[in-house]
């Protein structure tokens, strides 16, 4: 599943929120729209701002809907009452306001206002990053593709995200806030994922659908100079190694991403897990190999501030 204009929108307005308490993370390559567009978003989003607090929970009825913006917010500003009201009760200090007592209500006027303020703030805020968006995403479905490839499912569940486990049946996912931690069972009912620029994790399940779970997108290659001044404390041979696996890979594709041959990769990359710079994981009949967040954090050259 790819990445959609509304959720996108819902996602950017949490980043907005809790940027600075959290930092950008893993993309810091938002500062500039962060700073642009931090000061006005509670102008420019209008109800949004008040259905979006930053953290916890996020209205149901705002994600994950089909087609494009257009006909995604028009979905969502037909969403039931009932809905709408079981939605906005489990947002904090709803009491103090208006916009978001009258939408409970299901007052059209509320639902059209809702509408123009999500077209508003997806005109001013995000029109321009959207191609960049739409890219990454595109980025990082052939990169999650080649891990089903070449590890099947297992391989794919094992590589979303450094921190995240997989241990079946269950993906286990820490919490980014104090919010408990989220487990994933596959249980036979399905699993959508869908890469998000701005969110994830984010979990969403509706009777009679697959679950949706909205993960980070992949935030690219590590400057190639991070892996170059690792030359001299891992060797060059090494340091090629841990530079093949910034993408998820078998001992074979690791073997042919550093030009050796594949005994060489397996010894090397004994060595790397060993010093705990990378997991291994078997997948069907071959292993996959991930960095962890120490190598992770070693190739991008960031690993005293973590």
């Amino acid at each position: 599943m790819g990445t959609d204009a509304l959720t996108e929108t819902v996602m950017s307005v949490h980043s907005l929120r809790l940027v600075p308490a959290r930092g950008l993370g893993t993309r810091p390559a938002l500062g500039p729209w962060h700073r642009q567009y931090r000061a006005g978003a509670a102008a420019r989003a209008g109800t949004l701002f008040d259905l979006v607090p930053g953290g916890g929970f996020t209205p149901d009825f705002l994600l994950h809907l089909p087609g494009d913006f257009d006909t995604a917010v028009g979905l969502a500003t037909q969403t039931s009452t009932e809905q709408l009201a079981a939605d906005i009760a489990q947002l904090p200090g709803r009491a103090h306001s208006r916009s978001l007592r009258e939408l409970a209500e299901g007052s059209t006027a509320a639902r059209e206002s809702l509408a123009k303020d999500l077209r508003r703030y997806f005109d001013s805020c995000l029109t321009d990053l959207w191609p960049q968006i739409r890219a990454e995403a595109a980025a990082d479905r052939a990169l999650r593709s080649e891990a089903l490839l070449r590890g099947g499912v297992d391989g794919l569940l094992a590589t979303l995200s450094l921190r995240w486990h997989w241990d079946p049946p269950l993906l286990h996912i820490p919490s980014p806030c104090a919010a408990p931690d989220i487990e994933v069972p596959l249980c036979g009912r399905g699993l959508v994922l869908q890469p998000s620029y701005f969110g994830g994790p984010g979990l969403t399940v509706r009777p009679g659908e697959p679950t949706v779970l909205l993960y980070p997108i992949h935030t690219g290659e590590p400057p190639t100079e991070c892996a170059n001044a690792l030359i001299p404390l891992l060797g060059r041979t090494r340091a090629a190694v841990l530079a093949a696996v910034r993408h998820p890979a078998t001992t074979t594709a690791v073997a042919e991403r550093a030009g050796i041959s594949l005994p060489s990769a397996s010894q090397h990359t004994t060595v790397l897990r060993n010093a705990r710079l990378i997991t291994t994981a078997r997948a069907g009949s071959a292993v996959l190999h991930t960095l962890s967040p120490l190598g992770q954090a070693l190739l991008h050259g960031d690993a005293a501030t973590r």
